[in-house]
This record gives structure tokens, C-alpha cells and sequence, in this order.
């Protein structure tokens, strides 16, 4: 009788420890759903010390380092899409300081092509021997590529480059020697490491080209046609069409024509901002009216002597003009890639956040699976 009751009372203490252990497991899983981690029992509380590089995260119910590592991923993500908005932010201020020097120069560009217009109207356009209206025949032609100094601008740079490549294909075709001239980092880099034989000179003007970036160059290449050393110069620069468009353009600036210069239109843009996007606003801008010069004023010079003198500074101001509306074209397009590149984070930020919620109620239910058992296996 004795041993029967020994007996009974060792299997009535195993099933209270049983029980006791199944309600500690129990505990100790549902503490991992607190926001806070502590010991439970007769001994003080103790805070567990979290790392420093994990000071700022949140607590999380997902231990297994697949979550984790999904975690990290969406933060650096987030991360990449804060630069990409940054930089999108910063090329469209730059935009508009592009915009206000074009604008800056419109009244002088006006100015000379009305003084221009007038003088062509007196003397008339075929009584005209000046050296910069000459044609001659083309041995020699020079190519003026304007390309940009970064990168993460998409294809910008190299839709312009594969376009010289082409047009010194085309003429090296039909026997003229050809002579590359680079403004440009992008440009340069390419010409100097795969044709450095046909290139003859390279220049920077940044992201903010002045006019005296644009008097060294028209200087450059006015010796040079002066000189007879090339017969023909054409210049290769994105033409600005709008935000998202922009079209590379070839235009011969020397041998100059006396004809249309009096007559050519301008086009302004205008970078605004509509329903809180970006927006360009085009003004096209009539030639200026011809200045009237009557017939019994005398010119201390000769009229064509001073077509010849203003013939430079028409270049000065084209060129300064051409590598303005390339740096628009430029800046415009790495505004449009930075939005791509956001909303391509934005979508992967998305799909990472539903696979970190998948992988997170996976070990939920999974432990809930096994607090689940292990009571069932007491009871049993």
C-alpha cells in the first residue's frame, strides 16, 4: 500500500512538472510578441542590450535571417530612392539657372541680329566677299561634339557619340579627312582612348557655360577655317525638345551664310511646375525687326567691313547658345532618369515589404504551430 502511493504521488509531481514546463515554453514564446525583453520570475527584470548598429531598428517577431536580410534590403532601398529624388530635385534647379542664362543673353542676341538684318537689307546679300561667308571645296571637315561631363544621365552621352561616330563614317566615306573636336569630359575620354589621332582639341564648360567658354572655342575654330587648316566646321549638340525629348542635332556653323540669320526664330523654354510636376512651357520668339538705316546715312567704315566684325560675335553668341540648350538637354535628361530610378525603387520597395510580411507570418504561424504541439503532447 505504501509503494501504491509512493507511485501515485511521483506521477501526480511529473504531471504538475509537465505542466509547469509547457507553461514556461508558453511564456517565453508569447514574451517574443512584447515589445520588450525581460525575465519573468522572483529575480529583478534585466534589460538585454541591443548592438549599436541596431539601435534605431524596431522589434520584430521574425528571428531567421531570411527576414532579417529582406529587412536590410528594403532599408537600403529606401535609401537609394531619398538620392534619386535628391538628384532629381538638384538637376531641375540647375535647369532653371540654364534657363535664366539663355534669357540673360536674348537681348544682345536680338541686338546684333537686327543690326545685321539692316546692314544685309542696305548692301544686299550677293554683293558679299567676306572670308567667313566663302565656300570652298571640303578636304577637311571638323566636327564639334558636345557631350556632358557625368554620367546617370541614360543614354545621353552615348547616343551622342555613336552619332560623331556615324558622321565621321560617312565622310571619311567620300575621302575628307575629318578632325574631332570635344567639349566635354564624357566625350573626351571616349575620343582620347579609342581615336585620339583625329582629335585636336577638347574643352570643359561644366554645367554653366559662359561666354568666355564660348569665345575660346568660336576663337578656336574661326583660326582654324581663317587658316584654310579645315574647310568646313559642323556642330553636334542635343537639340532641347521638351523634359522627356530631346533631338541631336548637326548644324554647319562655318562657312556662315549671310542669308537667314536675319530671318531665323528663336525658341524659349520655360521650366514650370504644374499639379506638382515638372513642366516645360515653349515661347517661340519672331526674328527682331530689322534696323532701318536710310540711304544718306554714311559709315565712317565700309558696311561689309562691319559685317565682317560682326560676323564673330553671331558665332560667339550660336555657340554659346548651342552649348546652353545641350546642357538643358543634359540636365533634362538625368531629371527623367532619376524619375525612373525612383519609381523603380518605389516597385522593388514594394515587392521586398510583401516578401518580408510573407516570410514574417511563415514564422509566426510556424511557432504558434509548435506551442500548439508541444500542449497537445502535455495533454496526451
Amino acid at each position: 500500500r505504501l509503494a501504491t502511493k509512493d507511485v501515485s504521488a511521483f506521477i501526480q509531481f511529473k504531471k504538475s512538472t509537465m505542466k509547469l514546463l509547457c507553461l514556461a515554453s508558453f511564456l517565453a514564446a508569447a514574451s517574443a510578441f512584447a515589445p520588450s525583453r525581460s525575465f519573468i520570475g522572483e529575480r529583478a527584470t534585466q534589460q538585454v542590450v541591443e548592438p549599436r548598429s541596431h539601435a534605431n531598428r524596431r522589434a520584430t517577431i521574425v528571428m531567421d535571417g531570411k527576414a532579417n536580410a529582406i529587412r536590410d534590403r528594403i532599408k537600403t532601398v529606401k535609401n537609394t530612392k531619398k538620392i534619386t529624388m535628391a538628384m532629381k530635385l538638384v538637376a531641375a534647379a540647375k535647369v532653371r539657372r540654364a534657363q535664366d542664362s539663355v534669357l540673360a543673353t536674348r537681348p544682345f542676341s536680338e541686338t546684333l541680329q537686327s543690326v545685321f538684318g539692316g546692314l544685309i537689307e542696305r548692301l544686299g546679300s550677293d554683293s558679299l566677299d567676306l572670308p567667313l561667308l566663302t565656300a570652298r571645296e571640303v578636304k577637311t571637315a571638323t566636327i564639334v561634339l558636345v557631350t556632358g561631363d557625368r554620367g546617370l544621365c541614360g543614354g545621353y552621352n552615348n547616343f551622342m557619340i555613336k552619332k560623331a561616330e556615324k558622321r565621321i563614317v560617312e565622310l571619311q566615306d567620300k575621302g575628307i579627312k575629318v578632325e574631332v573636336i570635344s567639349i566635354g569630359k564624357k566625350g573626351t575620354t571616349y575620343f582620347n582612348r579609342y581615336r585620339k589621332d583625329i582629335l585636336v582639341a577638347t574643352f570643359e564648360c561644366g554645367q554653366n557655360p559662359n561666354s568666355e567658354d564660348a569665345t575660346a572655342i568660336s576663337n578656336t575654330l574661326l583660326n582654324r577655317f581663317l587658316s584654310e587648316t579645315t574647310d568646313t566646321v559642323e556642330f553636334l549638340y542635343t537639340r532641347f525638345v521638351s523634359l522627356i525629348a530631346s533631338t541631336p542635332s548637326a548644324r554647319t556653323l562655318l562657312p556662315c551664310s549671310a542669308t537667314g540669320i536675319e530671318t531665323q526664330e528663336d525658341e524659349i523654354f520655360q521650366l514650370t511646375s504644374k499639379d506638382g510636376e515638372f513642366s516645360v512651357e515653349k515661347t517661340v520668339v519672331p526674328a527682331a525687326e530689322p534696323q532701318d538705316f536710310p540711304s544718306e546715312m554714311i559709315f565712317e567704315q565700309d558696311p561689309s567691313q562691319i559685317i565682317n566684325s560682326m560676323l564673330p560675335l553671331y558665332l560667339n553668341g550660336q555657340v554659346l547658345r548651342m552649348i546652353q540648350e545641350a546642357v538643358a538637354s543634359e540636365l533634362a535628361a538625368r531629371m527623367q532618369a532619376m524619375q525612373s530610378a525612383s519609381d523603380n525603387a518605389k516597385d522593388l520597395e514594394k515587392n521586398l515589404s510583401q516578401q518580408y510580411n510573407r516570410a514574417r507570418q511563415a514564422s509566426v504561424t510556424q511557432e504558434i504551430l509548435e506551442i500548439v504541439s508541444g500542449a497537445m503532447a502535455v495533454e496526451d
